[in-house]
């Protein structure tokens, strides 16, 4: 602002200052309410021009009109020269946009009261720490401004904000800080023109920290954060060393073995996997601490980004999720944030929270696939494979979603659907076909099935409510859930097994393969691994290991009382070789793929030969 005389017309306001006696100081009867036992207006002025806190009186103008020796020593300059000087720049309230805004309200009169912090130059050359107050006088075209010193009580505050904002142990920035800084940087990257409009960073934790509290104690364990601190502290300086517009870097310990290296400004991906390797190499040298030497290593998750559209919760929801893959992927390494993998975290995510409803909703649909009798090529029987019909992400295979439900317990439920849908339709195609031997019906079975439900009675329940004959249904499961099954497994398996139903390994020869214990077991079928099978394609080339193993596996197989069937049979190749060496079904492509029922109807009708 310009200086103007104190009779000039404020454009912005509106406003004319009047005239103001020599001294500058208003009149008793207009600058506090006098009733003839008030003040004098001598006494008025002695307080003013006597007080010890720093005061001016300006007009609508900003301009000043009066100032106390106390303004005057603050500034450095007499009060009598300051007269008709510019207040916002004695008092720097012309700095910040928000600030000066506020400050035009009171000379406006559309606000009552300013007040606000400044860091004020002090003629001395040391910084003072002033409250400045902005309000007009009582019934007058004039306003009084007054700058109090708090230099001291700043300086408290900020001591107790670094206590408050730092962490004890390693003096690094805290949790809060660090979200207060990242909150700020994100605010202001996207609208630096001078910057990258990027931001970085670093989330790691140490690998086996726990341990060393547990053996050695928290004083070490504390003592050993103190030491990452500074190795990490010196990491980040010589990467914000090494150029000129790399940005600026903050380590800050986020609670337990925790940290955090965040960039400012970052300049890539490569930036980033830089400060993260150098983080490595210094975490991997050996710790000498008050005579023990430790070795620790450290997982970090790497985000880079531009700052524009990112949130705080959104950066540090990408370093966690890194951080997991960087532990997952064996620790003592540095994984960048990978959007497709995280898309797949998040569909799998999605996929899971969405398993029991959908079972609700009807959205799981069975297909079928022969189980051909290697000798004739006739369907003997059927396995069902579920599908699930996502409204989302289209037609899932059981790969997609059987895990997920295993690990949630929907499996429990989903199973159950499966079981009474397969009965039902084997049930349909037995009375649609009474003339012929009838197809039997394979249905997968979950090990948590057999502990989270009562599977002997929901079958049973099942076949009777369906009419289903237990002969024509097979329950398979994998070898590893039926090997070295014991108490309530057992227990469960033997009475199926009692009931008539045929129990099946799946899989087999990819788990224990503890034959010894087949003979203990209430198993009427091995279903062979595919990968057995893989060894038969080629009739040029054939592989005499997997096929001596299935043959000995055919043979003890057949020793036992079991019948054995080969999956993946892709070729007449390898369905004549497994014929040859005794298998008694196939199932696979060959055959047929995965059909829906009413193609299973087509195949009964068509005398059961498959397309092999």
């Amino acid at each position: 602002m310009t200086e103007r005389d104190s009779t000039t017309r404020d454009s912005r306001c509106g406003h004319h200052a009047p005239a103001v006696p020599c001294d500058g100081v208003p009149p008793c009867d207009t600058a506090v309410s006098c009733d003839g036992t008030a003040a004098s207006l001598g006494d008025y002025r002695a307080a003013f021009y006597a007080g010890r806190v720093a005061m001016a009186v300006l007009n609508r103008d900003g301009l000043v009109l009066a100032a106390n020796p106390a303004f005057g020593e603050l500034v450095g300059t007499a009060p009598d020269e300051l007269v008709a000087a510019t207040a916002a720049d004695l008092t720097d309230l012309g700095a910040d946009p928000r600030v000066w805004t506020a400050y035009r309200e009171v000379l406006c009169g559309r606000s009552d009261r300013l007040r606000c912090t400044r860091r004020l130059k002090h003629p001395e050359g040391h910084s003072v720490w002033v409250e400045v107050t902005v309000e007009p006088l009582t019934g007058e075209e004039r306003i009084l401004l007054t700058v109090a010193d708090i230099s001291d009580r700043h300086d408290l505050l900020a001591r107790l904000r670094h206590l408050q904002m730092h962490d004890p142990v390693t003096r690094l920035p805290n949790r809060a800080l660090f979200f207060e800084r990242l909150a700020t940087t994100l605010e202001t990257a996207a609208f630096d023109p001078a910057g990258t409009g990027r931001i970085g960073l670093c989330y790691l934790d140490l690998d086996g920290f726990k341990a060393v509290n547990d053996t050695l104690g928290h004083r070490v364990g504390d003592r050993l954060l103190s030491a990452v601190a500074q190795r990490l502290t010196r990491c980040a300086e010589s990467a914000a060393d090494r150029g000129p517009g790399r940005g600026r870097h903050l380590v800050a310990r986020l609670g337990g073995d925790e940290f955090a290296l965040l960039v400012e400004d970052s300049t890539g991906t490569d930036q980033l996997a830089e400060l993260a390797q150098c983080v490595l190499d210094a975490l991997q040298r050996p710790f000498d601490l008050a005579g023990q030497r430790l070795s620790v290593s450290a997982s970090i998750g790497v985000v880079e980004r531009t700052a524009n559209g990112t949130t705080a919760t959104g950066l540090m929801q990408a370093a966690d999720t890194t951080l997991f893959w960087a532990k997952e992927d064996g620790k003592a390494r540095w994984t960048l944030f990978d959007p497709e993998r995280n898309a797949h975290r998040m569909t799998r995510q999605a996929l899971s929270s969405t398993l029991r409803p959908a079972v609700e909703r009807g959205e799981f649909t069975l297909e079928y696939q022969p189980l051909v009798g290697l000798d004739d090529g006739r369907a003997q029987g059927v396995e069902a494979l579920v599908r699930w019909r996502h409204p989302q992400f289209g037609t899932l295979s059981p790969n997609r979603f059987i895990a997920l439900a295993e690990e949630n317990g929907a499996i429990v439920e989903l199973g159950r659907w499966v079981l009474e849908r397969a009965c039902y339709q084997t049930r349909a195609w037995q009375l649609a076909h009474p003339g012929d031997d009838p197809l039997f019906v394979s249905v997968n079975v979950a090990v948590r099935q057999v502990w989270d439900s009562d599977l002997v009675a929901d079958v049973a329940g099942i076949l009777a409510e369906t009419g289903l004959p237990p002969r024509l249904l097979q329950l398979e499961l994998t070898e590893s859930a039926v090997m070295g099954s014991a108490g309530r497994p057992l227990q469960a398996l033997q009475a199926l097994s009692d009931m008539g139903v045929r129990i099946a390994i799946d899989d087999f020869g990819t788990g224990y393969s503890n034959l010894a214990y087949l003979s203990r077991l209430p198993v009427s079928v091995l279903k062979l691994d595919g990968s057995f099978v893989h060894g038969f394609r080629s009739q040029e080339h054939p592989n005499p290991a997997d096929e001596m193993i299935v043959e000995a596996l055919v043979s003890l197989a057949h020793r036992l009382g079991l019948t054995v069937t080969a999956e993946c049979v892709e070729s007449a190749e390898q369905a004549e070789r497994l014929r040859r060496i005794g298998c008694d079904t196939g199932q696979g492509w060959l055959y047929s793929r995965p059909v829906a029922p009413d193609r299973v109807e087509a195949l009964l009708d068509g005398g059961r030969h498959t397309g092999g």
